[in-house]
């Protein structure tokens, strides 16, 4: 006999559920400018803190305040600015085409379009992003065309890829965004294979990985890890921590490090938290780590700290799982409204230019919609021809598909 209890088994739970007042008070936000900027050099141990904190530029005031602050010229803010509002626009025609029934599927940005499009402008042509499904921003801010997007989430006779992806799953050499997996997890490794090369064949070019806070739960981030910090590779780790998986919140995935970012720190990384809402440090990060890559001091790891606005996907119904107000109780606010107070204290934007900038942005994607839907959609219009599903595989196509190829009549 012994007298130990009988063991428990500890499954965390969110603050709040369904039908609940929404509970923030564990997001531990320091003041704008409040955290240092370190050397680009600097040693992982001696910056350790920043995987506890949250780097911020803006303040409540809208005022870009601190070391990380002074980076980016008025036209390049405006710039962000309509890249931002470009893709919400985007989102929410897309949307509404899927319930209409022109796609069959769509992951929307909502809340975190800062980081995709802020990061996008700190890299350089010729570096690689290996995204997930929630970083279209990346095209948008590289001027990639809008009507290849739609044609791709449509599926129709102008899609890029011929059909062969689900939609939102697009991909371009030529703007730095690499093919993205509906696997979970399987572009952290491919990224950091990416730079493993560039550096062996003493290019220039860096990568960015990008993963989800739940996703970081599947192995590969591990061995993604390891492999970064054992050969220095030159990429930029980034975790998108919107608090919520499909339908589990973050405390499910991050483990009892307590943040994301901590657990760059057991692998000898420098790893930072950043506000995900804030979009001049987010630009302001991803141009530190990404001098850190060139430099050849090998990845860093970043944690955007932001919140999932919308549903996870058309597919999803967040109500089932989170208080239908949560999102307006997020205390790092809307991405865009935080850049718009910015720049309309700096005199270079309005309220009037707002909804200017707004109303031109609308007509410009459902122009852009209505030449994209001339080339079909999910159920009606122009598709891929079924001779697509031979091509671009082998260099020498094999007797076998030939065959099928001849069998199917194309």
């Amino acid at each position: 006999m012994n007298d130990f209890r009988p063991l428990t088994l500890h499954v965390p739970e969110p603050a709040v559920r369904p039908g609940g007042t929404p509970d923030f008070s564990n997001v531990k936000i320091p003041k704008a400018g409040a955290v240092p900027r370190p050397e680009v050099d600097a040693n992982p141990e001696d910056i350790r803190d920043l995987a506890f904190s949250i780097i911020r530029v803006l303040n409540r005031a809208g005022e870009a305040v601190g070391p990380w602050a002074g980076l980016l010229s008025d036209e390049e803010l405006v710039e962000g600015m309509r890249n931002m509002m470009t893709l919400r626009t985007f989102d929410a025609r897309m949307l509404i085409a899927q319930r209409q029934g022109k796609t069959s599927f769509y992951m929307q940005h909502l809340g975190e379009e800062a980081i995709s499009c802020a990061f996008r402008k700190a890299l350089l042509p010729g570096d690689m992003n290996f995204p997930t499904y929630r970083q279209a921003g990346l095209l948008i801010a590289s001027g990639y065309p809008m009507v290849d997007m739609m044609c791709q989430v449509y599926s129709n006779s102008r899609d890029p890829l011929k059909g062969r992806q689900l939609p939102v799953m697009y991909s371009s050499k030529e703007h730095g965004f690499f093919t993205i997996s509906g696997n979970l997890a399987t572009q952290y490794v491919q990224a950091v294979g990416w730079a493993m090369a560039s550096a062996i064949r003493n290019d220039t070019r860096i990568a960015a990985a990008w993963i989800g806070d739940g996703s970081t739960a599947e192995s590969d981030f591990h061995a993604a890890l390891v492999f970064a910090s054992t050969y220095k590779a030159p990429v930029i780790l980034n975790i998108v921590n919107n608090q919520w998986a499909i339908s589990t919140f973050q405390g499910i995935a991050r483990g009892g490090a307590g943040t994301f970012a901590a657990r760059g720190l057991g692998f000898g990384i420098p790893s930072l938290r950043v506000d995900g809402n804030d979009y001049l440090a987010v630009y302001a990060v991803a141009k530190w780590a990404a001098e850190r890559a060139r430099r050849n001091l090998g990845p860093t790891l970043v944690e955007y700290v932001t919140y999932r606005a919308g549903a996870h996907s058309t597919s999803d119904d967040p109500s089932a799982y989170r208080p239908k107000t949560e999102s307006d109780a997020w205390p790092l606010g809307d991405p865009i409204i935080r850049l718009k107070n910015h720049l309309v204290i700096r005199g270079v934007w309005s309220e009037e230019r707002h909804k200017q900038a707004e109303a031109e942005i609308l007509d410009s994607v459902i122009a852009a919609q209505k030449e994209a839907e001339s080339y079909g959609t999910l159920h009606a219009g122009g598709k891929p021809s079924a001779r697509d599903m031979f091509e671009g595989v082998y260099a020498e196509m094999p007797p076998h598909l030939r065959r099928q190829r001849q069998q199917a009549g194309v």
